[in-house]
């Protein structure tokens, strides 16, 4: 029997486990309002940025709360981890792993991001958002 990719998401608090997505929004918003958004990793821990150990994405999502479906936010890639032809994190270049941006919603509900480790796998966290 095929494993589920679900079984293979782990979780744990941001404060103590740096692979966990930090999700940076206010708590409520009125409907129709546009809510900012900032995902990153490492917030209390700091996650390394290398060739060899780094976040390639951070996927979002928007759940509402009577909603049976994820609705896809947005993917963000960080493709530039000091690479080179000179040798591993010899490239002059780093993305650092955040992002931000905005949506609205008349529905309450849960903003989920998932994060990718090249070593560690994939990581979730959620954020609930009260719309009035």
């Amino acid at each position: 029997m095929a494993e589920h990719i679900a079984d293979k998401i782990q979780t744990a608090d941001w404060k103590s486990e740096k692979h966990v997505p930090v999700i940076d929004c206010p708590d409520s918003a009125d409907a129709g309002e546009w809510v900012k958004v900032t995902l990153t990793l490492g917030k209390e821990v700091a996650h390394p940025n290398t060739t060899e150990h780094h976040i390639r994405w951070i996927k979002a999502y928007f759940v509402p709360d009577d909603g049976k479906f994820a609705v896809d936010l947005g993917t963000f890639t960080f493709n530039a981890h000091g690479e080179s032809a000179e040798g591993p994190n010899e490239g002059p270049v780093y993305t650092h792993h955040e992002a931000s941006f905005s949506f609205k919603t008349a529905k309450s509900g849960s903003i989920n991001a998932v994060s990718y480790c090249n070593i560690h796998g994939l990581w979730e966290n959620s954020k609930k958002l009260e719309v009035k």
